[in-house]
């Protein structure tokens, strides 16, 4: 610079003396800032899968730590997904428990929980929750978003989601299952409530025929064959059992026996005091206790029983090495049971009343 400067000067000079300033040279790149450059601020980034604040913004999705996380969490949300997809082929319904199908799916895309199974009334549809929230539109919209934002694999999107074409089969299915299980509830309601009322009429039957009047047609009193010693008449009435228990006879009934015929009557076999079923009597569980027994009886402890028993109860709840504990109530005690030198006192000192016992008794002892 100073030898063009010079040599431009000696040029001017010989020149005629006219002055020209030097043409700037332009600066370089190097010197261009007087200061260093300085790095632009990287943004700060939120990631809500790995739930922490990083400040290489973006960057961190391509992270290794990120994809693994992003890896697991897939994994256990289409484990859920691939148990509902098999539901897909055989609706099936159970019955209700709530420890069992009240469970929660958490949707990874959507972020929050959902029931994995449906319920109608009485009945569990097995995950009919988890693929009626998978078939809806918001799901599919969620899910474009999340594998946006986290950059997934867009070939892996659509087994997180459920054709709504494959869910109206699904929910068509479960209609007639539905429906079936119903009808079979409502035919075994039908078989039981057919059983309860034939048990009722046999029960009905047996109660009219124990209390209806016995018929005043002759009944035969004999041995079990006696249609083959009496007539044809004898063998339509007399020998026809009639249901029920029979009824007491005052005396032995002869009319039954036709002169002309050679029949050998024994006699009815009466026993004293209670009779029997076999011999007309009442049955046990057609008798009341009053006709039995002219003194009610009482059933169970007595309510001065009942006391005692209580006041037991109470005392073996307290500690067993209490003072008393082994003291007889019940024994009669005379007014000798003071100890000799002992008394109730009101003033003085213990020693003073001993010794004023001794001298009222005349027993006091004679010093040696």
């Amino acid at each position: 610079m100073v030898v063009q400067l010079s040599a431009a000067r000696g040029s001017s000079k010989a020149a005629g003396g006219a002055s020209v300033k030097p043409r700037p040279q332009p600066r370089s790149r190097l010197n261009r800032g007087s200061s260093p450059r300085r790095p632009a601020a990287m943004a700060v980034y939120r990631c809500s899968l790995c739930r922490r604040t990083f400040f290489t913004g973006r960057r961190h999705l391509y992270s290794t730590a990120h994809r693994r996380r992003l890896q697991e969490a897939l994994g256990r949300l289409e484990e859920e997904v691939a148990a509902a997809r098999a539901a897909l082929d055989g609706a099936a319904v159970r019955r209700y428990d709530p420890a069992e199908h009240e469970r929660r799916v958490w949707c990874l895309c959507c972020g929050r929980g959902v029931r994995r199974d449906g319920r109608s009334g009485a009945l569990a549809l097995p995950h009919a929750g988890l693929l009626q929230h998978l078939a809806g539109a918001e799901h599919r919209r969620e899910t474009v978003r999340f594998w946006r934002e986290n950059r997934a694999d867009a070939a892996l999107r659509e087994r997180f989601v459920v054709p709504a074409e494959e869910y109206e089969r699904f929910a068509a299915a479960l209609r007639k299952a539905v429906g079936a299980h119903e009808e079979r509830e409502e035919e075994n309601i039908r078989q039981m409530a057919a059983r309860i009322r034939e048990a009722e009429r046999r029960q009905r039957d047996t109660v009219r025929a124990a209390l209806e009047p016995p018929a005043e047609t002759e009944r035969c009193v004999g041995p079990p064959g006696c249609s083959s010693a009496v007539g044809s008449a004898r063998d339509t009435s007399g020998c026809a059992e009639l249901p029920g228990p029979s009824v007491m006879q005052a005396g032995p009934d002869l009319s039954w026996m036709e002169s002309g015929q050679a029949l050998t009557f024994i006699g009815h076999q009466e026993t004293e005091g209670k009779g029997n079923v076999h011999t007309g009597a009442k049955p046990p569980w057609l008798t009341d206790e009053e006709e039995e027994d002219g003194s009610k009886q009482q059933i169970g402890p007595s309510y001065e029983e009942f006391l005692k028993q209580m006041e037991k109860q109470k005392l073996k709840k307290l500690p067993a090495e209490r003072v008393g504990a082994n003291f007889d109530h019940t024994s009669q005690t005379g007014d000798s049971w003071l100890p000799s030198f002992g008394r109730v006192w009101n003033h003085g000192r213990r020693w003073q009343s001993r010794h004023q016992f001794r001298a009222e008794s005349g027993g006091k002892k004679k010093k040696r």
